[in-house]
Formats: structure tokens, C-alpha cells, sequence
């Protein structure tokens, strides 16, 4: 079975064997895709899938079939003669790509040789699209850093499963993780915390070992080209007005007290030092966003936004000035008027500015910023009636750093609401009682791996697999119900295994 599960698949009689003498053809655009068939496939069967106009595989991208099937859609055909993929555009034929590798033996997803020289493929028909564009997960590398080669595995799994968003959390009070030539202490200072918290918040429960990290640009543009080959849009987000105690430890006079020397926090939670309003802090803020464009050329940039105190803007006559200039009611106003300036500044250089949406009371934004409501799913439809396109993230469907379930053998995470895979699959990105026009403003649905309790990648594979499975469906096919996700995450997860990946809980 395949996850996410296609909107309609019609299997046949027969098999189409792939062995050493069977090729491809894949004409113009569609040559992207074939080159990922091999780059996929070759590790495990040793196929040449050489290139041939007489190929039993043949690839197109043929552009009349976006009324049926949009940029992302695809049709596979399966006979015991060929197998034909075909999309309106290259992301179609990616998508048909992964869901061939799903067809096959799990022993094909191995990265070594596997003794088989013949692989079969079932004879199928298939034709599908997905429900919403956005398709995602987001990745905390500030609190514990992860190395680049996680980044381009998860970058796969994300391939495999249909996703197409990796939106990575670069800043936070912990960890400055992407270097800005403009601020070079930004990673210098910014990147290392003396300690970390082994308890929750307020714990006061910690290890002795620094921790710290930083990428290279070249590494991340590394990452993004890797990630556009397998169909993948890589979100950066920098985190602002809020969330910035690492970017304060390396340049004290960007904050409310400039005289005050800080550290990389090494607590959890939500830290009351915020970045200052003046002139200089909204100077840092677009240089540091210059650089992050140049690397990333995402339409969105992410700009955190939320759990922002502003108990420092209320004691600080530079902020307190700055509100009575603009004719503010309160210091407290100044979240909104930040977050519209930094935006604005994303927006004249063609991209679209995102933010958290912590509640109700998120300060009033321009609707061009796109919103990821967290706490709740109806603070999802406040925003769409605000006018914001929303992706959705509400954390008791979406947050896998939480509990899979309230059995004894579960790792340290956040207190709260169990997340099971049954949750997960339970998330309705655009619920039937939001009205039309609201649910039009879904661009879909996104999972949440924060790491205060995730120190390496495998405790990383462990939250994430096999709930992401169930994003992955629900933010594809929220048509598909729960048996036919239990049956296929059942055919899933030898391929989960093959992979190094939990496949059960």
C-alpha cells in the first residue's frame, strides 16, 4: 500500500519487471525525474535504467493535464509492458517517482546492494493530486543542533511521504544556528550555550557539556538545491521580535538594555529579553533577512512572532517613546507595528512574511503575512477571517515532540496532551464547519519536531516516525479515513524498518 494514500488507484492483473536491460525515457523536463529514479534506486538494485527513446519507462510532463490533476498531480500506469508517469510539471513526476519506490520490495529503499538483479512492479493505474500545497514539517535545529546529513535524510523522508515543506527553525534563545556576514558574532557567541536544561522548564535541572552548532551557507544552499531536486521547499525561519536571547548574548545594544551583558539562555520556556524597537534592532533585522533571502529562495520566510513578553518595552523609555511617536495605546502595540515593519520589508522583495499565530490576541498583522495558528484550530479560522492564509499546526494534532502515548517507556517531552498516531490522523486541516471562504484560505498542514528533549538525529527518527506517516496522509488525502490508513501504514512498515526507522509503537 502507498502513503499517502492516492485519490484513486485501480490495481490489475500482472507484474512489470525492472532489471538490467530496461530503460527510460524522459523527454525535456521530465529528464529532472528520471535522474532521481536513478539516483534513488541505484544504491540498492545497481540498475543502470539507462536512457533510451525505446524505454519501457517512459516520463513526460505534458502541461494540458493541470486542470486535472494541477502542478503536483500525476498519473501512473503499471502494465506488464511499461510503466507510464505523467504530470503536468516536473513536482508531478517527482511525486510519481516516490510513489514507484513505494511499489517495490522495501529492500529497494536500502542505501547498499541488495542481491536481487529482477524487481517486480504490480500492475496498477493511478491518478492523484494533493489536497493542499503546503506540506510540511518543521524542524527545531536551535535548541539541539543536528548535522547537515540529517538535514539532507530528513529532506528524503519527507520525498517519500509526499511532503514538501521542510521549514527550519534556524534562531531561538538557545542557538543561533546560520552564520550572517553582517554579524559574524551571531554564530561566533550566539551558537554555543554553556549548558543545557535536562528537566523541563523551571526544572532547574541541567547538564555540565556546552552545546553548539552552526551551518555553513554553503551548506545550506546545499541543502536547498538537494531538497528542490526531490520536490522540497526548505523555509527558514529567523525568530523576532521574541526568542532572540542568543542573537542579544552577541550584540547586547540590539536589546532594551544595551548596557547589559547576557548569555545564550540555557533554560526552556519563554525568555522576557526581547530585541529592542529602536532604529538599530530594525536595521539588524533586515540585514540579517537580506542574507537570509540570498540563500533561501523560498516564497515564505518565517518570522516566529510569538510568545513575545513585552514587559521590557514597558520599563524602556526608548520604547515607551517609540509607542507615543506612532500613537500607540501601549508598548504592548509594538509587537504588531514590528512584526508589519520586518514584514514589509520581506514583502517588497517578493516574498511572503510567516508567523506563529499564538492566539486570539496575535497582534493585528497586514493580510499579506501568512499564519500558523499552534494552540488551537479555531484560532486558525480568527485568522482566515482576518484574511491570512494559515497553515495549520494546532499542537495537540501537530506536535511530535509531545508523547506518543502515556506508557511508561516514553522519553522526556512536553507536559500535556498525548499526540498518538491516532491524533495525528485525526487533524482536519480545514475543518467542514469553517465556512467556504475560510477553508479556501488553507494552504494545508504542518508537523512540529521542537528539541529541548531531542539531543541526535535518532531520537529525532524516533518522535517523528511513524506519526509523520499520518501528516503526511492527512495533509495529501484527508478524504483517506482510518482503516485504509491502518492497512497501508501496515504494508508501510517494513519499508519504515528498511530505512532505520521505528515503524511501531
Amino acid at each position: 500500500m502507498i502513503i499517502p494514500t492516492p485519490h484513486r488507484i485501480v490495481s490489475a492483473p500482472g507484474r512489470f519487471t525492472l532489471d538490467r536491460t530496461t530503460a527510460v525515457h524522459a523527454p525535456g523536463a521530465a529528464a529532472a525525474a528520471a535522474d532521481l529514479l536513478r539516483t534513488l534506486l541505484r544504491p540498492a538494485t545497481g540498475l543502470p535504467l539507462a536512457p533510451s527513446p525505446d524505454g519501457a519507462v517512459l516520463f513526460a510532463v505534458d502541461p494540458a493535464l493541470t486542470a486535472g490533476l494541477g502542478p503536483e498531480g500525476y498519473r501512473l500506469s503499471v502494465t506488464p509492458a511499461a510503466v507510464r508517469l505523467h504530470a503536468a510539471a516536473t513536482a508531478g513526476l517527482l511525486h510519481g517517482v516516490q510513489r514507484l519506490r513505494q511499489l517495490l520490495p522495501a529492500q529497494a529503499l536500502l542505501d547498499r546492494p541488495a542481491p536481487d538483479v529482477r524487481w517486480e512492479l504490480p500492475c496498477l493505474t493511478v491518478t492523484d493530486r494533493p489536497r493542499y500545497p503546503w506540506r510540511g514539517l518543521m524542524l527545531d535545529v536551535a535548541r539541539h543542533f543536528l548535522p547537515v546529513a540529517h538535514l539532507h535524510r530528513t529532506v528524503d523522508l519527507l520525498a517519500l511521504h509526499g511532503l514538501n515543506v521542510l521549514h527550519l527553525h534556524l534562531t531561538d534563545d538557545q542557538g543561533w544556528r546560520m552564520p550572517v556576514y553582517a554579524y559574524p558574532r551571531l554564530t561566533a557567541v550566539g551558537s554555543v550555550r554553556a549548558r543545557t536544561m535536562t528537566g523541563r522548564a523551571g526544572s532547574g535541572r541541567f547538564d555540565d557539556r556546552p552545546h553548539g552548532g552552526a551551518y555553513t551557507k554553503a551548506e545550506l544552499r546545499g541543502l536547498v538545491r538537494y531538497a528542490a531536486e526531490r520536490g522540497v521547499t526548505v523555509v527558514p525561519e529567523i525568530e523576532m521580535p521574541g526568542h532572540a536571547r542568543a542573537a542579544l548574548a552577541a550584540y547586547p545594544r540590539l536589546g532594551n538594555r544595551p548596557e547589559r551583558r547576557l548569555d545564550v539562555w540555557t533554560e526552556w520556556g519563554v525568555c522576557e529579553n526581547v530585541l529592542g524597537v529602536h532604529d538599530e534592532a530594525l536595521a539588524f533585522c533586515t540585514e540579517v533577512l537580506d542574507e537570509v533571502m540570498d540563500v533561501f529562495p523560498s516564497p515564505y520566510v518565517h518570522l516566529g512572532g510569538d510568545e513575545c513578553p513585552t514587559a521590557e518595552w514597558e520599563a524602556a523609555p526608548s520604547a515607551r517613546r517609540r509607542a507615543a511617536e506612532l500613537g500607540l495605546a501601549s508598548p504592548k502595540d509594538l509587537h504588531g507595528w514590528f512584526l508589519g515593519r520586518v514584514g514589509t520589508h520581506l514583502l517588497e522583495h517578493g516574498r511572503r512574511p510567516v508567523c506563529w499565530a499564538e492566539d486570539s490576541s496575535t497582534p493585528a498583522l497586514p493580510p499579506e503575512f501568512t499564519v500558523m495558528p499552534w494552540r488551537d484550530a479555531d484560532h486558525g479560522l480568527d485568522a482566515a477571517r482576518r484574511g491570512h492564509d494559515i497553515v495549520m499546526a494546532p499542537y495537540r494534532a501537530t506536535y511530535l515532540d509531545y508523547p506518543a502515548s502515556d506508557g511508561p517507556g516514553e522519553p522526556l517531552g512536553q507536559e500535556g496532551a498525548v499526540v498518538d498516531l491516532r491524533a495525528v490522523h485525526g487533524l482536519d486541516p480545514a475543518p467542514a464547519h469553517w465556512p467556504e471562504e475560510a477553508r479556501a484560505r488553507v494552504l494545508g498542514a504542518q508537523a512540529q519536531l521542537w528539541t529541548e528533549f531531542v539531543a541526535d538525529a535518532a531520537e529525532a527518527d524516533r518522535r517523528l516516525y511513524p506519526r509523520l506517516c499520518a501528516l503526511a496522509e492527512r495533509a495529501w488525502n484527508p478524504d483517506a479515513e482510518w482503516p485504509a490508513f491502518e492497512q497501508a501504514l501496515t504494508g508501510h512498515r517494513p519499508r519504515l524498518a528498511a530505512l532505520g526507522l521505528p515503524s511501531a509503537f
